[in-house]
């Protein structure tokens, strides 16, 4: 175990099994915060950390965001939790809403609601950006079959359909998740709107190609205090999705001013991942990410300590941060998430295309991936000489789940 000073606040990480959150354990543990790791798996990967002091094993907030948050609760009362910092929508949501439960009793590193609704909700975030004259994508907001096939000319053929709100909770007691989808046709379009009827609104818009960019922030009421970008090498799904490789890259100066513009407006606190997509017509708005993000084990690695910072910036003020503005980090480096890399390796090699449309990576570009795997210039998310055993974890796992899906191909 990693000797701690008894007398350095305790901070709670939930979400432990995510990358993320474990980047944010490790970054914390290093700066000699007391770690208290929690996870709705009990054998969640961060629980794994040599950073950790405490596990806990809380009720999954999908299925019921109430008792999850009661747990919580007693759970920093009983412990003397100076800080809560939840790494996903599923946590967040519904510790938002009972934020008031927390007050004076912890902090929450959770932005405002008012800031938060607008990023959760899509359509907020189109509208936010179109005032701000941050450019986005052709976007009409629908409910219906018929609604999308009467918008669905105006686009052209794909069609990306986003739901308003990636996870929404359902009056405090589940709370759903919405994947993004593609349309080709309007057989296609047709059928993926019915699975959405009902249950969530949907933003259609044109598909844009272009290289995934990344900004991320982290800002004190509107002013930004670190900055980080990264490029998309990889994702999963191949039409685009979460960073399976990536590479730090140096700040665009009109991407970072787009992205600091939508903060500032909403007087954001906290962390923030804005992305878009770039090509030879310019840039456009993907979405914001008002939260710790999946490739925040990169941004460590490059030299900006977001996690450190935001512990600071909760527990002592942001007197007490040094900004990290500019080209203040690595250019260049890589870092990839194992597990999804593999995916992206065998999807290509296997010719997996899902959609017509879409122009597939060759097999050689695949197979320089494998190869790549044994550089040792190149990072990883979970793998860390310090903190060998959640990467050591994480293989038998990735093991079974490509064992599952070759059966599951038969």
């Amino acid at each position: 175990m990693v000797k701690v000073n008894s007398s350095r606040p305790m901070v709670l990480v939930t979400d432990a099994g995510r990358s993320s959150a474990i980047a944010v354990i490790r970054s914390l543990g290093r700066k000699g915060y007391r770690l208290v790791a929690a996870d709705s798996n009990p054998k969640s990967l961060g629980f794994y950390s040599r950073y950790v002091k405490e596990k806990l094993v809380y009720p999954a907030p999908e299925n019921a965001p109430r008792e999850f948050c009661d747990f919580l609760l007693n759970a920093v009362k009983t412990r003397g939790i100076d800080l809560v910092i939840p790494a996903t929508d599923l946590t967040i949501q519904p510790l938002a809403r009972a934020r008031a439960a927390f007050q004076g009793i912890t902090r929450l590193a959770i932005p405002e609601n008012a800031p938060l609704e607008v990023v959760t909700d899509k359509m907020k975030t189109v509208e936010l950006a179109k005032r701000l004259g941050v450019p986005v994508p052709t976007t009409f907001l629908v409910n219906t079959a018929r609604e999308a096939l009467e918008k669905a000319e105006a686009l052209g053929w794909p069609i990306v359909l986003k739901p308003q709100a990636s996870k929404q909770l359902r009056q405090g007691k589940t709370i759903e998740s919405f994947q993004v989808t593609y349309a080709a046709s309007r057989e296609e379009l047709h059928a993926a709107m019915r699975t959405f009827e009902g249950r969530c609104a949907v933003l259609l818009q044109s598909y844009c190609e272009g290289t995934g960019l990344g900004v991320e922030l982290l800002m004190h009421d509107g002013e930004p205090l670190a900055a980080f970008q990264h490029k998309r090498l990889r994702e999963i799904p191949l039409t685009g999705g979460a960073s399976a490789y990536r590479e730090s890259v140096a700040l665009d100066a009109a991407l970072y001013e787009f992205a600091v513009r939508l903060l500032s407006e909403q007087r954001w606190t906290g962390l923030a991942m804005v992305e878009f997509k770039v090509n030879g017509v310019g840039a456009q708005l993907m979405e914001i990410n008002g939260r710790v993000w999946g490739s925040l084990p990169l941004a460590v690695a490059s030299g900006v300590d977001f996690p450190g910072m935001l512990a600071d910036l909760y527990l002592e003020g942001a007197d007490s941060i040094k900004p990290r503005l500019g080209n203040s980090y690595k250019v260049g480096v890589r870092c990839r998430d194992l597990q999804r890399d593999l995916m992206w390796i065998t999807s290509v090699l296997m010719g997996r295309q899902r959609y017509a449309f879409l122009k597939m990576p060759s097999r050689a570009r695949a197979l320089r991936a494998l190869l790549s795997l044994f550089n040792p210039a190149r990072k990883f998310d979970l793998i860390s000489p310090d903190d060998p055993l959640p990467g050591l974890m994480e293989l038998p796992r990735i093991i079974k789940k490509f064992r599952h899906k070759m059966r599951e191909a038969e």
